[in-house]
């Protein structure tokens, strides 16, 4: 009877491989359609700013005056240039943004030197590295369980992950990050199995590179202490004193850039900034709509989604504890691990300072890996299995297989739409510009005002029409606002021949100003856009 099982799965396993290719050609097509079309939002002007040379400090000082300027001037702080060398893209990151470790932004600026400064090739190159986490994941997954079946299913989810394929098409380090916990964690695996120097060499190198991707990826490399501390039993075998010289040797090369790190703790209370008590029942909310939208992320009606979200949750619940039974030991402490630690060390700082940390899921990224690594390890377990009833064991097998279409096939329409949109909710606080400047790009001969944070004024500057002239004060984020104060009156008189002047997320200073001479009119739903009219 099992044999004719077996014989039943040889069948049908071609047919599953063909799947599963498939998708991983759908998620390479995903990945590298459409680069330009969406909103180059907030934090992605501050990548190019970052390339540029340029600090935020001496934007807001060149533009204090509230003079005239186009939208192309602003664009010289946004590409690579002649004035700003590899040299100074360093210092804006060390001086203004410390946080963020320079390896991809040197990789970054190189890249548009080579290719060019549209948003297109800005964002190919965390595309192609986004590539990397298939073959990585796949590999981890064959340390883990010594099954490619599991590797080509962990493959797959992520192929058609619409978390992944967003922060894939984003002008970040996050995808170098993702390949780096992938990466870091199989050579780990490997090299707790094999034993040799070469093996933990190469450990130490990832090592290195994980801290230069990411700096969260210290808590990548504190899951990996506790699981060889955990695996060796706290004896100091070998293995252990591998690890432990691998990982000494792999954080001395982050040396260069610690003290950059230590010297901004002073600014670790603003990174960390108090926004005020909210109840548990909005952390679980939020922390499962992040979850839910690692596999499926589309706009259900209310009752749809919240039942899509919680189906979602129960799988991978039950994953989790499916991985504690028929795993090994090891196996089910690496995921765990991987899961917890990130997961625990961004969860208990929200609590204490009331932060946000742990509802922006772009740093929850080692915490989905390993539960998209659990998930693959059950469908892959479950289409298999082998039970002493052949019907039985058939029907279980046909009921994972539609639960696996079902799920695939949410991924598959959720990177569809995402791919066809010109916006998607982790562009955050650019959300609305598409439809802004669509606005401004109508008017008839166009003045915007705006003392918004530069981000804003960048993000927004993209989109603009060359006709669109703006007078700006930028406000500081990462620079020190308190040294660069600018006066909102300066922006006070409008030159003659401009028919619609608008106010463009004007702080509520500004807006009183304004409010003194003018009539003003919200004219967008998210209240950034204010038309000015004569009293």
């Amino acid at each position: 009877m099992r044999t004719a099982l077996k014989g039943h799965w040889n069948l049908t396993s071609e047919w599953l491989k063909l799947f599963l290719i498939t998708l991983l050609i759908l998620g390479i097509f995903f990945r590298l359609v459409n680069l330009g079309q969406k909103v180059y939002w907030y934090d992605e002007t501050f990548t190019s700013l970052r390339i540029s040379g340029y600090t935020e400090a001496e934007i807001v000082q060149q533009f204090a005056d509230g003079r005239e300027v186009s939208a192309e001037d602003l664009q010289k702080y946004q590409r690579p240039n002649s004035e700003k060398g590899l040299v100074d893209a360093i210092k804006s990151l060390a001086i203004e943004d410390p946080q963020h470790v320079p390896l991809y932004y040197v990789m970054a600026r190189f890249w548009m030197q080579l290719f060019g400064n549209s948003l297109a090739v800005a964002r190919s190159l965390p595309a192609l590295i986004s590539l990397l986490a298939f073959p990585t994941i796949y590999w981890l997954c064959l340390e883990l369980f010594k099954s490619p079946l599991t590797g080509w299913m962990a493959v797959a989810l992520i192929a058609v992950s619409p978390f992944h394929l967003l922060f894939a098409q984003e002008s970040r380090e996050y995808s170098l990050w993702t390949v780096a916990t992938l990466l870091s964690s199989a050579v780990l695996l490997w090299a707790n199995r094999v034993g040799t120097r070469v093996s933990w060499g190469a450990y130490a190198a990832t090592v290195a590179f994980g801290f230069y991707s990411h700096l969260s990826f210290a808590l990548v490399a504190i899951a990996h202490g506790f699981y060889i501390f955990i695996v060796e039993r706290f004896r100091f075998s070998k293995n252990l004193i591998g690890y432990v010289l691998a990982s000494l040797l792999g954080f001395s090369a982050f040396l260069p850039w610690l003290p950059v790190v230590i010297n901004s703790a002073d600014r670790l209370p603003q990174l960390l900034a108090k926004n005020g008590a909210k109840p548990l029942s909005f952390f679980l909310e939020r922390w499962t709509i992040n979850i839910s939208s690692v596999f499926v992320d589309i706009n259900f009606p209310h009752r749809g989604k919240r039942l899509l979200m919680a189906a979602i949750l129960i799988l991978i619940l039950y994953s989790i504890y499916f991985l504690g039974q028929k795993a090994t030991r090891k196996a089910f402490l690496f995921v765990l691990l991987l899961i917890g630690v990130t997961a625990v060390f961004l969860i208990a700082p929200d609590f204490i300072n009331q932060s946000f940390r742990s509802i922006t899921s772009r740093y929850m990224i080692p915490c989905y890996l390993g539960i998209q690594i659990a998930v693959a390890h059950l469908f892959a377990t479950q289409i298999t299995s082998v039970s002493s009833s052949m019907t039985g064991s058939m029907q279980r097998q046909k009921l994972w297989r539609l639960g696996l279409a079902a799920l695939l096939s949410g991924g598959v329409l959720s990177c569809i739409l995402i791919a066809q949109s010109e916006t998607w909710w982790n562009k955050g606080s650019s959300y609305h510009n598409p439809q802004i400047a669509r606005i401004l790009n109508q008017a008839s001969q166009p003045l915007v005002i705006s003392n918004a944070r530069t981000g804003e004024i960048l993000s927004l500057s993209h989109l603009l029409a060359p006709e669109v002239r703006l007078r700006i004060q930028p406000a500081c984020h990462t620079c020190s606002s308190n040294s660069l104060v600018s006066d909102p009156n300066r922006l006070l008189n409008i030159p003659e021949g401009f028919e619609s002047v608008f106010l463009f997320k004007p702080s509520k200073k500004l807006r009183n100003i304004f409010e003194e001479k003018y009539k003003l009119e919200s004219i967008h739903k998210s209240n950034d856009l204010w038309r000015l009219e004569k009293i």
